[in-house]
Order: structure tokens, then sequence, then C-alpha cells
């Protein structure tokens, strides 16, 4: 058994203690070979490799700025020619290291390799497009302050480099590869995306998942992108679970071996999914409003404690405003938040009523440390009543650094920690 599936066997069986290994999803860009003609490359996100009597098949291709040092991890293992190379689905970190196989192949004069993937990929790489300078803005906000760990993954020209080439093949529900006598099936599901694809290789045994599990709480609440898909997402975990599979490889974090513990895993991420679903659907149809159904709808903790469920990139409240959002639109149920009055003009209300800017950052400061929400309300409203005020953007940086250092999701570190950010900056232009 190859050295991570041995890692992945020890936390699953409660022998590891997975903080201790360091982390799960590590991005080293080093090879590991799972079997004698399957390989993975530990990067954002990984490649994952199967030797065939054509050439490498491989799912992903990383990001823009890891793409080159997969390649290379690649090449010291095999020398083959790649083939196929399968898009899981279109975000950046999958496609983005495309060029870095192109450029490869050419200049081992191989032909180019054959691009697969969903018919959705190609229209989320126009949106990419439409959306540049958003996508940059909001990718710097939720990686930037974890670049040095390796979640770099956009170029400094645009969002989605010209390299990151469109699927020549595509399709819409099912489709069978058959690359050097290696039989791939492909699936299409809603889950993260609505181009998501997962493999199931039978000669292996193996499922390649894609980002549908993740060594986390599955990503389907991200508060800053388009929708994500939780229904649907379980019921792919549940296609999967069914397939018996000996070997799941996913693009984010360590492979997994044995088909019980495999099941086991698929079968509760695809519980904890279709609870938050099912408890927020009924609560919207009891005419719930959106904030009540945050307050109420909650997983066991014993769920997150598991090493596979924890809530470090996404979390359960964000997926709880998606499933609202996908089944009931953009309308939270306040009738004050339909057709607000500008934020400034609020704030600068309330900051009245409460004595002034600097009396409502003061209070919110009291606050910080036993309901730092509450906090981070008053905080804001302060400084939205005068955008320019030296110690109120001070109270702000305070409490929006003691917040991103009480959180788990990433999501949430990231805009907390920008919000701190902001509020230096603003300091810092003022003692110039």
């Amino acid at each position: 058994m190859s050295q991570l599936l041995e890692l992945s066997a020890g936390i699953l069986d409660g022998t590891t203690d997975p903080d201790g290994t360091g982390p799960i999803n590590r991005i080293n860009f080093q090879l590991s070979s799972i079997t004698d003609r399957v390989a993975l490359v530990e990067a954002f996100s990984h490649c994952i490799l199967f030797e065939t009597d054509d050439g490498l098949l491989g799912f992903d291709t990383s990001s823009v700025q890891g793409g080159e040092r997969v390649v290379s991890a690649i090449r010291d293992w095999r020398k083959a020619p790649f083939h196929t190379l399968v898009y899981t689905h279109g975000h950046l970190d999958h496609v983005g290291g495309c060029g870095a196989f192109m450029d490869s192949a050419k200049a081992h004069g191989h032909s180019r390799p054959t691009l697969v993937g969903h018919e959705n990929i190609k229209p989320r790489m126009d949106r990419y497009h439409l959306t540049d300078g958003y996508n940059a803005t909001i990718n710097r906000r939720q990686f930037g302050q974890f670049s040095r760990r390796g979640y770099d993954i956009s170029s400094d020209n645009a969002f989605l480099p010209k390299t990151a080439e469109a699927p020549d093949i595509t399709y819409r529900d099912k489709m069978t590869l058959n690359v050097g006598g290696l039989t791939v099936e492909l699936n299409h599901e809603k889950g993260e995306t609505d181009d998501h694809t997962w493999g199931w290789i039978p000669a292996h045994k193996a499922i390649c998942s894609g980002d549908f599990f993740i060594w986390c709480f599955p990503n389907a609440g991200n508060p800053q992108k388009v929708q994500r898909y939780p229904m649907e997402w379980a019921r792919a975990l549940r296609d999967m679970a069914s397939k018996g599979a000996e070997l799941l490889l996913p693009a984010h974090g360590l492979p997994i071996a044995g088909a019980d513990q495999i099941r086991l895993v698929l079968n509760d991420v695809a519980s904890a999914l279709e609870y938050l679903v099912q408890e927020t659907l009924q609560r919207m149809n009891e005419g719930a409003k959106l904030n009540d159904i945050l307050q109420e709808v909650r997983l066991d903790s014993s769920i997150l404690e598991k090493p596979y469920l924890r809530p470090t990139y996404d979390e359960p409240e964000f997926i709880i405003r998606n499933i609202w959002r996908l089944y009931g639109g953009w309308y939270d149920g306040n009738p004050a938040r339909l057709k607000p009055a500008p934020d400034q003009v609020l704030a600068a209300e309330l900051a009245a009523l409460a004595g002034g800017t600097l009396a409502l950052a003061e209070r919110a400061s009291t606050l910080m440390t036993h309901d730092i929400r509450l906090a981070c309300h008053l905080v804001e409203l302060a400084v939205q009543s005068d955008p320019l005020n030296q110690a109120a953007h001070e109270i702000r940086a305070a409490i929006y650094q003691h917040r991103r250092n009480q959180e788990t999701s990433l999501m949430a570190k990231g805009i907390y920690g920008a919000a701190a950010n902001e509020s230096k900056a603003v300091l810092s232009d003022g003692r110039d």
C-alpha cells in the first residue's frame, strides 16, 4: 500500500491524529505511485494519472501557477505522451495548468493531448472572461492571505489564462472513453458546479471524484461564487458509493482504499448534505424567513468532528444560504431589505441615535469577546456612517481580526481578514 493510502487509513480508523500529520490536502507537487499504473501529484488541485498502452490519461491539470511543477513530477515518473486529459470541472485550479501539458507535448514531439469534459465547461470559461475583474477580486479575498501555502491559482494578467483551453470532446450525461485498452466511464452531476464530472475506472475499481469529495465539509455554500447544488451533489455521492470501488482518488486530499471505508465516507457526506436540504426546505415550506432558518438548522457537532467533514473550507451555515438561494431566490423575508436605504444613510441615522460614530464603534468593541456577530454589525455601521474615521477603523480592524482568528473555514477567514486589512489600509493612509 502506498504511503498516502496508509496515511488516510490511519486517519479514518483513528490511529493517526489528522492534526499531527500536517494538511490532509497537501500542496507539495510530489508524485506518489498509488498502484503500478496509477499515480497522483499532490497540488492545488491534484493531477491523477493512469498509464495505458497508448500513453497517459490524466484527470485535471492543476492551476496555472502549478502546472509546470505538476508536469515535471509526472515526467520524472513516466516519459509516455499525454494521450487524454479529463477536466472534472472548469474551476481554475483544475483547468489552469493545461498550457503546461500542451507545452510538454510540443517539447517532446508528442501529439497534442485530447481534452475531455462536460458540455458546460465552455460556457463557464466564457463567463469567466465576462467577469474577469470580479473573479480576480474575490479570489484575492478568498485565497490571498493563504498564497504562501500554495493557494495562488490565477495568473497576473487574467483570471482565466488563454492557455486554459476548452474541451475538444464534450458530453451531456454519460460517456465512455477507451484509451490504450483502459475503459473510463464519465458521469455528470451537478454539485460544486453545473459542469462536474466523476470518473469510474472498472479495471482499477477506482473513482476519480473531482471535488465531490474534498476531505472537509463540501464546498456547497461559497458566499462569493455562483450557485451550488447540494441535493444533486448528495445524489452523485450515493451513486459513487454504490460502485463498490476499492480506490477513491479525490482532486483534493488523500486517496482512500477499501470498499467499506469508501462507501462510509461517501455516504456520510451525502447524509450531511441531505439533512441540510431537508431541514431548510421544510422550514421554507412552513413560511420561515432565512434568518430563522439560519438560527434553527444545525448539524450535530459529532458530524463536523469527522476528519473528512470538518468545516475548514466551507461551512453548513453558508450552504443553508445557498439552498435558500437555489429554491427561493434572493429575498430573505425581511421587507426592509427588499428595497433598502443606502448603507451609509442608514448607518449615519443609527450613529446619530447612538451618540455618534465613535460611540457606536466603542459599543462594538465592548461586545467583541462575547457577541462577535453583533459587534461586527455595529462596527460596520460605525465606519459606514463616517468612512474616514480613524478611531472607528482601528476598532473595526481589531474586531474583524479577532473574528478571523476564531473562524474555522477558509471562506470566513478570507472575508473577515480582508475586512480587517481594509481598515488597516485606511489607518495607514491616515498616518501618511
